[in-house]
């Protein structure tokens, strides 16, 4: 298949192909504004973050609103044609890629960007599935409120997306992932109806749970169109500490110490080797280490308060915590600025780590109280396969979620080290198997962990959810070749 030519603005003529047909009738519904044809117009769509997955589109479609995309929907389906839902364009597991064939239809819901409703008074935000991350939080704030769901790319990543992967982010341990922040949703279905369950309800037993069904199936049951959040106080004050340790079992007991002790105000608790920072010294410009001797691992906290004592609670619990030889050396952030830059060194690992060689990345999780041992077992599963490779995990210990990422050995070849990336990955996950884990914590399944799913999952689950994928696309147009 070939990309039909550049967009024009007007309207169009179009043959009489069945492809173009299709064309046309998209273009009825969205105008030409809202359809993009040419390779210049398709190629910013087609490639995922990583390079990794690289499609081909028959076109771009831009709806405006959630009727436009029930249309779309209606159309393919009954043209049999695959639609690949896309948001903010982030994801890490070629979710929103289209294959490479040219026949599937790109929906992007970049321009569904309306908040329709804030109700401060009832903690509910209601809006489209193309705002940004970002644009939610300032939205919450802009009543005084707060909306905790938090990413590296929460500029540029939408709420669409962050639901249909049920994104989790930095502060789960306090919140709980995107499925737990939402109340309701606007979802278009394959045959084009449209699907709401948006409520500002906390309580609602008038059968299935049918919001949270589509939240994490990755656009292949419905497409999100708009969501209603749960927003929450907004917090008053909030104290960062970066905190230096010799192993991540000394690191399990201070995170115990913390949430017995901290009353709710522990929101964030981030693990990372020092290897880890590094790489971000090494290679992000102005990054500096903040403890004065070099540790063997390393956490970064932050606290949460509804008052003004976060940071008096911080330092009197890790003045205890020092006191019972739960850590070796820390730093509390005396600014909003000093605060802003330890967090930049935990969110700048995987940028620094790009430009230290060939990575295998991991993003699994287990038991809170087995992320110790898991690594442990892991980093000796993988240098019994290549002895010089370098483990890299860090991450979200306070909910169990780990970035399990295998840097290449120095000097090694890249595309020969990234070729044994199945032998990694079996080792990998055969130890997240041992500690009852599971292979995809936060960034979805997609493309990239389609065909593991199948060994991981048990055959009732998978029968399951074909059943109820076979019930809601029929035709099985909603993002093929993701997921299932």
């Amino acid at each position: 298949m070939t990309h039909s030519g550049s967009r024009t603005s007007g309207s169009r003529e179009f043959d009489h192909r069945p492809g173009h047909i299709l064309l046309s009738r998209l273009e009825a519904v969205v105008g030409a504004n809202g359809l993009l044809t040419g390779p210049d117009g398709l190629s910013a769509y087609e490639t995922e973050p990583r390079g990794q997955f690289d499609g081909r589109a028959l076109c771009v479609v831009r709806p405006n609103t959630a009727e436009e995309t029930a249309k779309i929907l209606a159309l393919c389906n009954d043209a049999g044609v695959g639609v690949t839902p896309q948001g903010g364009n982030t994801g890490l597991v070629g979710g929103q890629t289209p294959d490479a064939s040219g026949t599937q239809i790109l929906l992007s819901l970049q321009k569904l960007d309306r908040i329709r409703d804030i109700d401060a008074e009832s903690d509910a935000l209601t809006l489209e599935a193309g705002v940004t991350l970002q644009r939610a939080q300032d939205a919450a704030a802009s009543v005084d409120r707060y909306f905790p769901l938090s990413l590296a790319s929460e500029g540029s990543c939408t709420i669409g997306g962050n639901l249909a992967t049920n994104a989790g982010g930095v502060h789960v341990i306090a919140f709980g992932p995107a499925r737990d922040l939402a109340l309701g949703l606007e979802v278009a279905l394959a045959d084009g109806r449209i699907l709401s369950t948006l409520s500002k309800l906390r309580k609602d037993n008038t059968g299935y749970d049918l919001t949270r069904l589509f939240i994490g199936s990755e656009g292949t049951l419905g497409v999100i169109t708009a969501a209603t959040l749960k927003l929450f106080p907004r917090p008053r004050s909030k104290a960062v500490a970066f905190v230096g340790l010799a192993t991540p079992q000394a690191a399990l007991a201070l995170l115990l110490f913390l949430k017995a002790r901290s009353a709710g105000a522990l929101h964030a608790f981030e693990l990372a080797p020092r290897i880890a920072l590094d790489f971000v010294l090494r290679h992000i410009p102005g990054a500096r280490d903040p403890l004065s001797a070099s540790h063997r691992w390393y956490v970064l906290i932050e606290f949460a308060a509804f008052d003004e004592s976060a940071e008096s609670r911080a330092n009197a619990l890790l003045e205890e915590a020092a006191e019972r030889g739960l850590f070796d050396d820390a730093t509390l952030a005396a600014s909003l600025t000093q605060s802003a830059a330890l967090w930049k060194l935990r969110e700048s690992i995987s940028e620094a780590q790009k430009h230290d060689g060939g990575s295998i990345k991991h993003d699994i999780s287990v038991p809170p109280r087995a992320v110790p041992e898991f690594i442990e077992t892991a980093d000796a599963r993988v240098r019994a396969l290549i002895p010089a490779a370098r483990p890299v995990p860090f991450g979200h210990m306070g909910d169990g979620n780990i970035h399990y990422n295998v840097s290449q050995p120095v000097g090694a070849d890249t595309p020969a080290f990234l070729a044994r990336r199945a032998e990694v990955n079996d080792a990998v996950h055969g130890v997240v198997a041992q500690f009852c884990g599971s292979i995809s914590a936060e960034h979805g399944v997609g493309q990239l962990k389609r065909e593991l799913l199948t060994k991981v999952k048990a055959p009732e689950a998978l029968d399951v959810m074909r059943a109820i994928k076979t019930a809601l696309d029929p035709k099985g147009i909603l993002n093929p070749g993701k997921l299932l």
